[in-house]
Parts: structure tokens; sequence; C-alpha cells
């Protein structure tokens, strides 16, 4: 019995060591952290989306503190809130903050878009994409398998007869959802105010998006012709929206005669949900 402590002992002793030992050298390697960079962080929600431009909310902050940018307000799951606080750590104006939240560009339902295949794979929009485009006729629309509400940290994304839909009063903006989608059918669109959106991203002649699915764009021309702002025009049989020009006048929808481009006003109904 005495002979099996012997090896017991030892293992121990060599974990005390090395565990003494790096002890030691993280406080000898130890890289002194800026402060101020400390207490940015400290403002910013840890999402660590990216959204920003930088690695995370440490390397956002780390450039804030070290001037590397002076862009307060990048922070998009932070807001206003956040870039308040961080003027006030930097002493600097926080400037305009527009809230946004994510949309989904496409109304291909299982009750609108024609299917030609059934899909019994992966449930995955990536993995089904790989395939002929997906189970839908229009290879450009949603596939509905939730690759975005599998990203979304905020549990702001659900799936509604088989087209992802977001829930603008737990969207934080941070783009997780743009990069999940492998159709890049998702766009962000600023809160409270009325703004005109194409919702399809369909690219095929009028006659071909018509058999694929009931709500497609077939670039008829008549919200180009609508507008009187010159916000609408068409490229690649596709209407698309200058949004610096866009007054959410509505005249676009009116005319549209499969009702593909609407005049859409995000709003948050909860204001805890953006803290």
């Amino acid at each position: 019995m005495s002979q099996l402590w012997v090896p017991v002992v030892i293992v121990v002793v060599i974990g005390l060591i090395a565990g003494l030992g790096l002890a030691i050298a993280s406080i000898l390697l130890a890289v002194p952290k800026d402060e101020k960079a400390e207490a940015i962080e400290e403002m910013l929600p840890g999402a660590n989306c990216g959204a920003c431009g930088f690695s995370g909310c440490d390397g956002y902050a780390c450039a804030l503190a070290e001037n590397k940018t002076e862009e307060l307000s990048l922070c998009a799951p932070g807001g206003a809130a956040a870039a308040k606080e961080i003027s006030k750590i930097l002493g600097k104006e926080a400037g305009s903050v527009t809230p946004m939240a994510a949309a989904v560009l496409c109304q291909g339902d299982r009750a609108s878009a024609e299917y030609k295949l059934h899909y019994s794979g992966i449930p995955s929009c990536k993995a089904a994409a790989q395939l002929f485009g997906g189970q839908k006729a229009c290879v450009y629309g949603c596939l509905g398998f939730g690759d975005c509400l599998a990203a979304c940290p905020y549990e702001a994304i659900f799936i509604c007869n088989g087209v992802a839909r977001v829930n603008p009063d737990k969207c934080r903006a941070c783009k997780k959802c743009i990069a999940a989608c492998p159709k890049g059918l998702i766009t962000l669109l600023p809160l409270n105010t009325p703004q005109a959106a194409v919702l399809c991203k369909n690219r095929d002649k009028g006659a071909n998006t018509r058999k694929q699915c009931k709500l497609g764009c077939i670039g008829c021309m008549r919200c180009v012709k609508a507008c009187e702002h010159g916000a609408v025009t068409v490229e690649n049989n596709l209407a698309r929206v200058d949004y610096t020009k866009c007054t959410g006048c509505g005249k676009c929808h009116a005319v549209c005669p499969v009702k593909c481009i609407d005049v859409i006003t995000l709003q948050q109904h909860k204001k805890e949900t953006r803290k």
C-alpha cells in the first residue's frame, strides 16, 4: 500500500512546483493594462461582436485609449448610452448616434415561395445553400434554417413560416446575423424612422421571378417613376433604395404590383431591452 503513495506524492509535488512556476511567470511577464482602456471596456456591453471594426470590446477600448480612433460611437450594441459614458472618460464629444436594428430583406415564406426540392440534410442555411442554392426555386431567398438565429446572442431572431424575422426590441445591431446569412439578406435600418426597403434580393428577370415567388421584385420600374426624390433605382432587375435620399413617403410601395417594396418603421416597445 505504501508503494502506491510514492507516485501520488511525486505527482502532487510536481503539480505544486508547476503551479508555483506559472504563478511567478504570470507576475513577471504580466503586461500592464491601461487604466483608461479598462474604464472604457467597463462601459461597453461585452458582446465582442466586432461591429465596431475591432477585434472585440477590448480591442475597441484600447484603440480609444491610445487615440487610434476618434469615433466614440462605433459600439452599436452599446448605442448612445455607451458613447456618452466613453465621452466622459476621454473628455470628448460623443456625437450623434443613430440607433439601428436588423431587418431581413425577404418575404418568401412557405405560402409565397415555390420549392424545387425537398431538403433533408444538415439543418443549416449554409449547408442547404451548397445544394443547388437551397430548397426554394428562388436561389436568393431565405432558407429558414436559422443560421442567423443561432448566431444572435440576444435572441432577437425567430423563424416564422420558413423565413427569419427580427424583433427590434431585442436587436442590438451587432451584425452577427449579417455575417451568418449565406444569402446576404440581412441589413441594418434606423430605428423609429420610416424607411423604404426592398424586401427581395432576386436578380432574375421578372418573368422568372414570378414563377419563383409571389412577392419577388420583377424590376417593373414603377417605383422608380413614382419616387420624387430619386431614391429608387433598378439594377440587375432588382429595385434598390438610396437611404440617404429616401423620405419614407410610401409612394413606391403604393405603386408596387407585388408589394415587395415597403416602408418599414422599426420600433422599440421595451426600452429596458437596449440598456
